[in-house]
Order: structure tokens, then C-alpha cells, then sequence
């Protein structure tokens, strides 16, 4: 592969709710089997690197690579994989989609088209490599968190309206499919527990590094200290640093004290020696896809309260140059086009730390 080459998903692709749903054994188990055995759904809503090949047109001509996979989560998508294939109490889904498209963990705006173009619109006035205010407008960002303009933006109105208009249609192929998926899941979820008790939570899977990219393609840009991540995880409820209510109009997701246990639960899972290695709430509170997940499950409380129910969400930011190892991190430190190679041992490590931290957290829950 050329270190220029971008990955493309084939135009036409469609993705079905069997190609992005994983849980161990499938060859042995059904999907109601997994769901069954299972009380913990993981989401990647920011995992997919690969862009639709009907967008190729739009995209920038400077756009490298490392430049498409920096602007994902991609190091999630291969680590939850595999804790699915080997934790039998979770079920995993995988947006197979890149947040360029739409990110589904934020608010999905009313109008999709308007919002895309009022983003563009602001990106045009700031010019290229220019820092601009997405505020109200980022669910599909035109330039990456280094603000490097992904897109091609066309010049006339006729071609703003296409470039608008593909987004719109190529965003069901795989985005809507995760997001019907993932909460056709939640559903089958939630209607179990109501049955028989118990507890269920929702995880929403990320990953952060604590530096951004240069116009040569180095991450090396240390990002104000206020926004690094701990050196492995922040676990976010909505919550203080404690996980306690912060906001009486934004309720914790997840039990305060539940997540104090799961937060307890990783730094045993991960045998890391310092508690800030493992943070709540600092520095991200958890978005879209908690905040909806806590905002049903507040609404059903009194409900799942009288069939024995407990039920959270957590949004789970991991420092991505934990995830990807040290030496895929200080490859990316320096100049260069393209993307590093995963390492399988180091993925299945991460995996199993995940398996031991859940496993850790729920025995303190009986």
C-alpha cells in the first residue's frame, strides 16, 4: 500500500446488523443466547476509519493516511473485537462508519443538511488550518480536531447541495444501521432485565491521545492540560470527580457509586499502580450516547426499580497512546503519511484488561 493510499469502504456497501455485532462463540451461540448470559453492551460509535467510497470526490487532496485514521477511534474497533470474542457477558456493536460522516455521540441535528452546510460555510470563512468555532454544527465536522480541512469544499451551491446530499444518503449505509443496531440492542436489553432483574450497562468505547497533528503528520502537539486524559482511562457519568451529581438538570448516568467501584475495578484490572491513572469525569463528562442512555433509563426508573433492574451508563475515554503501545506511539510522534501497524498480543493484553476490570467491578456488586 502506497503511505499516501486512504482506505475506502467499495461504493454501494451496505452493512447489516450481523456484520457489525460481536459476542464470544457465535459459531455456537445465537445472538438471544449471548444477550442471555451478557449485561454489558459495548458501543464504538467513533471506531470506523475507512470512508465511503461515494465521499472520494469531497475529500481534500492533502489528506494522508495517518491524517484519516487520527481523525477516528480506530484503535477501539480492533481492542473490542476481541474482548468480545473472549468475555461471554458482553455484546459488542461497531460503527463501521467514520465520525466524518455523522458522529453519532452527538445529538442528531434536526436538519442534518442545514447543520453540514452552516459548518462549512464557518470553516470557508476561517480558511484552511484556521481554528473555528463548530459549536451547534459539529456532528459532521468538515476539518479534524487539528482542524485540517478534510473536505473539498465545493465553490458553487450546486456543488455544496451534492457534497450535502451524499452525506445524507451515504450516512444509512453504515452510521444509521449502528445506531438502529445499537439501540434494537439496548431494547432486547432492557426488556430481558424487566424479566428477570439484575443489571445492564451501557458502554460507550473511546479513545483520545493527549497530543494533535502537525501539517507534516506528527501527533507531537500537546493539547492544553486542562483536556489530557489520565495515562489510562476516564470513566464519565455526567457526574463530578466523584461520579456524584454535578447538575440537577444533568443527572449521573451511572450510580455514583457504582462508578466509583468500576473506576476501582480498572486500575485493579489494568495493574496500574498510580489511582490517577484512571480518572472521573476529567477531562470529558461523556456525550451524546450516555446522555441519551441515562435520560431513558431515568425515565424507567421507578420501573426497573420494581423488577430488581439496575441500570448505568458509562462512557469509557482511554489515552489512545495506552491503547495503541509505546512504540506505535512514538512512531506517530514523528513526520509521516501513514498509519501504524496493529499488534495483535498488545490488542488481546488491552482486551483481556477490559474482561478483568468488568470481572473485578461486578463481584463488588452482589
Amino acid at each position: 500500500m502506497s503511505p499516501n493510499t486512504l482506505d475506502f469502504i467499495p461504493a454501494g456497501t451496505v452493512f447489516t446488523p450481523e456484520q457489525i455485532t460481536h459476542y464470544a462463540d457465535p459459531d455456537t451461540r445465537s445472538l438471544d443466547e449471548a444477550i442471555a448470559e451478557a449485561d454489558v453492551l459495548v458501543a464504538t460509535p467513533h471506531s470506523g476509519a475507512a470512508i465511503p467510497e461515494e465521499l472520494a470526490e469531497f475529500l481534500s487532496p492533502e489528506l494522508t493516511r495517518r491524517l484519516q485514521y487520527d481523525f477516528s477511534d480506530v484503535a477501539t474497533a480492533a481492542i473490542v473485537r476481541r474482548w468480545a470474542e473472549i468475555d461471554p457477558r458482553i455484546v459488542a456493536v461497531i460503527n463501521p462508519h467514520p465520525r466524518l460522516i455523522r458522529d453519532p455521540n452527538r445529538k442528531k441535528p434536526a436538519d442534518v443538511r442545514a447543520d453540514l452546510a452552516a459548518a462549512i460555510e464557518r470553516v470557508r470563512a476561517a480558511g484552511a488550518w484556521q481554528k473555528v468555532d463548530l459549536s451547534g454544527v459539529d456532528a459532521i465536522r468538515p476539518v479534524t480536531f487539528s482542524f485540517f480541512p478534510i473536505l473539498e469544499i465545493p465553490d458553487t451551491d450546486e456543488g455544496l447541495q451534492r457534497l450535502v446530499d451524499a452525506f445524507a444518503v451515504t450516512a444509512e449505509q453504515g452510521l444509521g444501521v449502528y445506531e438502529q443496531t445499537r439501540e434494537a440492542l439496548t431494547d432486547r436489553f432492557v426488556a430481558q432485565g424487566l424479566e428477570r432483574g439484575g443489571s445492564f450497562t451501557r458502554l460507550s468505547f473511546h479513545d483520545t491521545m493527549n497530543t494533535t497533528t502537525t501539517r507534516e503528520g506528527a501527533v507531537n502537539v500537546a493539547r492544553a492540560e486542562p483536556d489530557r486524559l489520565p495515562a489510562v482511562v476516564a470513566l464519565s457519568n455526567r457526574g463530578d470527580h466523584d461520579g456524584e451529581e454535578r447538575d440537577p438538570a444533568d443527572r449521573p448516568t451511572m450510580d455514583p457509586a457504582a462508578l466509583r467501584a468500576l473506576a476501582a475495578g480498572h486500575r485493579a484490572g489494568f495493574e496500574v499502580s498510580d489511582p490517577r491513572a484512571v480518572l472521573l469525569n476529567q477531562p470529558y463528562l461523556g456525550s451524546e450516547e450516555i446522555r441519551a442512555a441515562g435520560e431513558r433509563f431515568g425515565e424507567m426508573r421507578a420501573e426497573a426499580a420494581a423488577a430488581g433492574l439496575k441500570l448505568g451508563a458509562v462512557q469509557a475515554e482511554f489515552l489512545r497512546e495506552f491503547l495503541l503501545g509505546p512504540a506505535a506511539a512514538a512512531e506517530l510522534q514523528q513526520p509521516g503519511t501513514d498509519w501504524v501497524e496493529e499488534d495483535a498480543a498488545h490488542i488481546d493484553a488491552i482486551a483481556q484488561a477490559c474482561k478483568r476490570s468488568w470481572d473485578a467491578f461486578r463481584a463488588t456488586q452482589r
